[in-house]
């Protein structure tokens, strides 16, 4: 444990050892994977599979003959994938040039969210006329396959090009599985050159990057396909025909021109930097988020590593949020580039409880706004009513550096008749850093296995010592409570330290 130095008084420290982890996980809605028989080597077979058309009967009404259930589409886009294993594995990776392999355990999450979205995918890829093969392997049942393949966790993604193997870097949705593995095996940009493609083009994509060149050539363009194949999440389109890209990005006026179209209210931001490849990433890194993003398992990992680090979160439920989207939306543009916001629907434990612990308000119902600077690990939270006015307010304050902190702390208790006191976060200042006494104090937290005896230990020797009006015995739970001035270190065993 470590203090300011030459506090107020002197005190004894009883350091125990704690440790707080927080972890975020990556889970992606799903639902079950379909297994395919196990035993089937023959690959051709396998894929002339998805090329039967499925017929429907023709004396069927026009409303079911429309659509395949969502289960047949599901089954038809699980049949695309090979499932690889021991027999099959190495084979299927060495004959073909690109294989993009999905390891995961039947038992695992995480792994039958991702695989309806992996299997979707395959079925675009496969659309699109793409020479990637995507392939799965049950790691659990096949361990020695999993471990020559360099699969240790799951769910896992590598991308084998000629037999070598790369990580996958992309995002977890069908959509952003399609942009990466188009990018990496040798797509990076889409050409569009009529009218009929831009508008395909836009019903297939949400999120794109467009860029208007006369000459796909010189040096503009080199960076616009440098900084294309650099970036693993959107897809990049190119034109030179300026009324066809007029179609993608209405507000276009001249060639040598880049800009992000997005689906939501601040749908089109223009690039007027250099066409340099850094500056063009930075551009989309600080541009690609909408006004306000829901946080969902899929895109966590994107907005963790946003460049953005002062992050506003409003934690709501989703009919609340409702209303406060737009006007919330009209806060955001006053920000853009500078607070990123986010929205979590407080009632999703898995996303919403891990920040508001931080907060000690994991049991909170009501709308909350927190925020979180990334760059120092400090911790805000809106203390006022969640109004569009005050989380204004809020957002200038933390700019200017005017907004204090947040430390979490437990009510003030009763210690009358306590033989050891129990201090919070509110009153470490007044009982231990200010007292006129030497305070030997307890840090503990509930979980800690040694903590219920040494707490007794420190109940006896307050008794032992009660006559000793010097002598103050205190403890604080660091889990729920914190200071400024109280570091909790971990350390192997416990010690005793006086300042």
């Amino acid at each position: 444990m470590l203090f300011s130095k030459n506090p107020p008084s002197r005190f004894l420290l009883l350091t125990l050892t704690f440790v707080l982890l927080l972890s975020f996980s990556i889970n992606i809605n799903a639902s079950d994977p379909t297994n395919s028989e196990d035993d089937s080597d023959d690959l051709e077979q396998l894929l002339a599979l998805d090329e039967q058309e499925d017929q429907l009967p023709e004396d069927q009404d026009q409303e079911s003959s429309s659509r395949f259930s969502e289960a047949e589409v599901l089954s038809k886009a699980q049949r695309i994938v090979l499932e690889l294993n021991s027999d099959n594995s190495k084979r299927v990776i060495d004959e073909n040039e690109f294989v993009l392999l999905l390891g995961y355990a039947p038992w695992c999450v995480r792994s039958a969210e991702l695989m309806p979205q992996f299997a979707e995918a395959a079925t675009s890829l496969k659309e699109l006329g793409s020479p990637v093969l995507m392939a799965k392997l049950d790691a659990e049942r096949y361990p020695k396959v999993a471990s020559l393949l360099d699969i240790k966790g799951f769910p896992t993604l590598l991308l084998f090009v000629n037999g070598t193997s790369q990580a996958y870097t992309g995002g977890f949705s069908a959509e952003e599985i399609v942009i990466w593995a188009r990018k990496k095996t040798g797509v990076p940009v889409i050409r569009i050159n009529t009218v009929t493609e831009a508008e395909d083009f836009l019903e297939k994509h949400h999120m794109f990057v467009i860029g208007l060149f006369e000459k796909f050539e010189g040096s503009d363009y080199k960076a616009f396909i440098k900084a294309a194949m650099s970036d693993n999440e959107i897809q990049f389109a190119e034109a030179s025909n300026i009324e066809v890209a007029k179609l993608l990005y209405p507000d276009i006026k001249a060639t040598n021109f880049l800009g992000i179209v997005k689906s939501e209210p601040e749908r089109y931001t223009a690039y007027d930097g250099t066409f340099e490849m850094e500056n063009i990433l930075q551009f989309l890194d600080y541009n690609k988020f909408p006004l306000v993003t829901k946080l969902t398992e899929l895109n966590s990992v994107r907005v963790y590593s946003s460049p953005v680090k002062l992050q506003v979160y409003v934690f709501a439920k989703a009919d609340d949020f409702k209303t406060l989207l737009e006007p919330l939306q009209d806060v955001a543009r006053k920000f853009i580039t500078k607070v990123m916001f986010i929205y979590i629907d407080i009632v999703d434990e898995n996303l919403a409880k891990p920040f508001l612990t931080l907060f000690g308000l994991e049991e909170s119902k009501n709308t909350l706004v927190t925020a979180f600077d990334n760059k120092g690990s400090s911790k805000y939270l809106l203390q006022s009513d969640p109004t569009p006015s005050n989380i204004e307010e809020f957002c200038s304050g933390l700019l200017h550096g005017s907004i204090s902190t947040y430390f979490k702390s437990q009510p003030i208790p009763d210690n009358n008749n306590a033989s050891v006191l129990a201090v919070v976060g509110k009153t470490f200042d007044d009982l231990v850093l200010n007292s006129p006494k030497n305070v030997l104090l307890e840090v503990y937290t509930p979980w800690c296995i040694n903590c219920e005896t040494t707490s007794k230990q420190v109940e006896k020797l307050a008794k032992h010592f009660k006559g000793l009006d010097s002598l103050i015995f205190a403890k604080i739970d660091a889990s729920a409570n914190e200071h400024p001035k109280l570091q909790v270190c971990f350390i192997r065993n416990r010690s005793v330290s006086i300042p």
